[in-house]
């Protein structure tokens, strides 16, 4: 079987329909093994024996509308393609805090270019991660302008993408092995 990490957009930890349990069971329930939760907002490790991403995520996002009334999106990272970031090592020497917050934000399709922060801008590019379709980012969190983060992403490259803190996704990893 194969190891895959679903990150949910527009998920609301207060909604009761996107707790654990509930989507747990909408992932089960399309046979999916060893589904397993992570924090409280859309992160699901799952086994399948399909490879076909995209049609995964189709069948999901389906799923999680009908039963849910969770429009958002989903999107679909293997365990080799997170194991294959951490690995990289692209926070080198930085700590994800308060003051500082370490970005990962995963996109369906490789973008173009890479979205133009303003000079000052407290958001710094590392890079984009083309094996995992992902743009790594420093956000420096002192700086009240950092709310333009995702309306600068999502003017470059549309909704379909979702952030997560690279806390979250060596979490993820990590339950994957559990």
């Amino acid at each position: 079987m194969h190891q895959y990490a679903a990150f949910l957009r527009g998920i609301m930890p207060t909604n009761p329909n996107m707790r654990g349990e509930k989507l747990r069971g909408v992932f089960e329930g399309l046979g999916f093994a060893k589904v397993s939760t992570l924090l409280a907002s859309g992160n699901v490790v799952f086994r399948s024996d399909d490879t076909n991403v995209p049609a995964l995520e189709s069948k999901i996002q389906q799923a999680l509308t009908a039963e849910l009334g969770i429009p958002g999106g989903t999107l679909i990272r293997t365990r080799a393609q997170l194991q294959a970031l951490v690995d990289s090592d692209p926070y080198a020497g930085l700590t994800h805090g308060r003051e500082t917050y370490l970005t990962v934000t995963f996109v369906r399709e490789h973008p173009k270019s890479i979205p133009d922060f303003p000079e000052g801008s407290p958001v710094r590019v590392v890079r984009y991660d083309k094996p995992a379709a992902a743009l790594l980012t420093v956000i420096d969190n002192t700086d009240p302008s950092t709310t333009g983060f995702m309306q600068t992403i999502e003017k470059a490259w549309g909704k379909d993408m979702t952030t997560r803190t690279y806390l979250t996704v060596q979490k993820a990893l990590k339950k994957m092995d559990a």
